[in-house]
């Protein structure tokens, strides 16, 4: 296998036994983005120099006796979703706006990566602002999905899941704020966490639409997922949203087992939309977790119907206020520069915001976000965790979405209600398919699992025992 491919757990472990170095895998991370990001468009910015640089100190840290138990990421190499403020290092959120943009500070996440010893490669495309499902919303190119470069990789965390999907990482950050993590995840048989909001710090991190923003990672297994989380959950003082409840270390629910777990499966959830492949999948791994001895409950999750519409009027009226402040007088280009679905989104949330209508809309939908979050707390009430597709549809052909926003945003259907919701959710592979818009190509699909506030352990341990019973995770795109 090569260093590339591996997973976190492994190389840490080969790292232990000294079997080779973090400049090693450093290095066949950096020729792996040379030989295919051309094509994938996965990186904004590669920082060749400083990372190789991050991976000699790594390495002298490890001869001289550093742990892995004081550092967990010591020498693995992450890409970052260039949303994440890095200090000295270019942070453009893939708009024209801030295409020269250099932060003076590391966003919160960013500082407990590099303080864990991590090496950080450069910074992934991604949707301008987060805004979209597809990565072809970035200003500096659409990214292309790995598994066959003429669909979309899903966005908005785009160029993160495509970097990890294309082995140019060992795991890459994201933000979910409609499900910008499990969507990508999902198209990229990748594995996907959207904690609960608030449970990673938010400070740092260009801000799209504040009361729904959850910061996640993309791995290439749950285990992985764990151990990331291990590093970036906590309190922070610099993010009020950041609670007191203290995290948990996750990597101890690895390997526990499903059996007596009860998981609800909502039936709003596979109404019309849904392709038949992808019911057939997710049915399929209802099965599969049967057989592992779950209990399977039918719930229900009334409110759902109104999901998309609250979400899209909160969303733009916190991007509308969220994006006032670039003018072009503080920091980037003027207003001029924003894209067409940046114009679009400030323009709708302004509407909404605006006198006469902020009853109407605004206050209204904050009213039906209660109903659909008390529509989780009754479910939880029954069941532990529960399981839904993460797309309506498999990924889409490059373009063929574009001229029309309200399909593209159909496509967050059964993502959004987390982020409603506050929840964390989990993207775990599920196969692969064939459906009516994909033709021939086999694509990847994955299913949610989602949990109470902070029950990312229960996510990890019902994640864990389905994906070792699958192996789903451990097939690779041709590149």
């Amino acid at each position: 296998m090569n260093l590339n491919q591996l997973t976190i757990a492994e190389a840490i472990k080969e790292l232990k036994e000294k079997k080779f170095s973090s400049i090693d895998i450093t290095k066949a991370c950096l020729e792996q983005i040379k030989k295919h990001n051309y094509e994938i468009n996965a990186f904004i910015t590669v920082d060749e120099k400083g990372a190789l640089e991050q991976a000699k100190i790594a390495d002298k840290l490890a001869s001289q006796g550093e742990t892995w138990e004081a550092k967990p990421l010591l020498g693995i190499p992450i890409a970052l979703k260039d949303i994440f403020l890095t200090k000295g290092l270019k942070t453009t959120a893939a708009s024209k706006v801030l295409e020269n943009y250099i932060p003076q500070y590391d966003a919160t996440v960013t500082k407990k990566l590099k303080d864990a010893g991590a090496v950080i490669l450069g910074k992934t495309n991604l949707d301008a602002w987060a805004h979209g499902s597809s990565g072809e919303n970035s200003d500096f190119g659409a990214t292309k999905n790995p598994w066959n470069k003429e669909y979309v990789p899903g966005g908005s965390s785009s160029g993160s899941a495509a970097s990890l999907a294309a082995d140019m990482c060992l795991a890459s950050t994201g933000t979910d704020t409609g499900g910008s993590i499990r969507l990508p995840a999902s198209f990229n048989n990748l594995v996907g966490l959207k904690p609960t909001y608030g449970r990673v710090s938010r400070y740092g991190i260009i801000a799209m639409a504040s009361s729904l923003d959850t910061i996640g990672h993309f791995t290439k297994t749950v285990e992985d997922s764990a151990i990331l989380l291990n590093v970036t959950a906590g309190s922070d003082p610099l993010d009020a949203t950041t609670p007191g409840v203290e995290p948990q270390d996750y990597t101890k629910s690895i390997g526990k087992g499903v059996k007596g777990l009860k998981i609800g499966v909502p039936k709003e959830y596979f109404t019309g939309g849904l392709d038949s492949a992808i019911k057939d999948k997710v049915e399929t791994a209802i099965k599969k977790l049967e057989e592992l001895g779950v209990e399977i409950v039918e719930i229900s999750l009334p409110n759902t119907e109104y999901a998309v519409s609250v979400y899209y009027i909160i969303m733009s009226s916190e991007v509308s206020s969220n994006l006032a402040r670039y003018d072009g007088i503080r920091f980037g280009n003027d207003r001029s520069s924003f894209g067409e679905e940046a114009k679009r989104r400030i323009m709708l949330g302004t509407f909404t915001l605006s006198t006469g209508y902020y009853d109407a809309y605004y206050k209204k939908a904050m009213q039906v976000r209660t109903l659909i979050k008390q529509d989780f707390d009754k479910a939880f009430e029954k069941v532990d965790a529960i399981i839904s597709p993460v797309s309506p549809t498999a990924p889409w052909k490059l373009g063929e979405k574009v001229n029309d926003p309200l399909k593209m945003y159909l496509s967050d259907i059964f993502t959004v209600t987390a982020n409603l919701a506050g929840i964390p959710g989990l993207s775990v592979p599920a196969g692969f398919i064939r459906s009516a818009s994909s033709g021939q190509a086999e694509l990847p699909v994955g299913i949610q699992i989602l949990g109470p506030q902070f029950s990312e352990e229960k996510l990890f341990q019902i994640g864990n025992a389905y994906e070792k019973s699958t192996d789903f995770y451990k097939q690779k795109p041709t590149l």
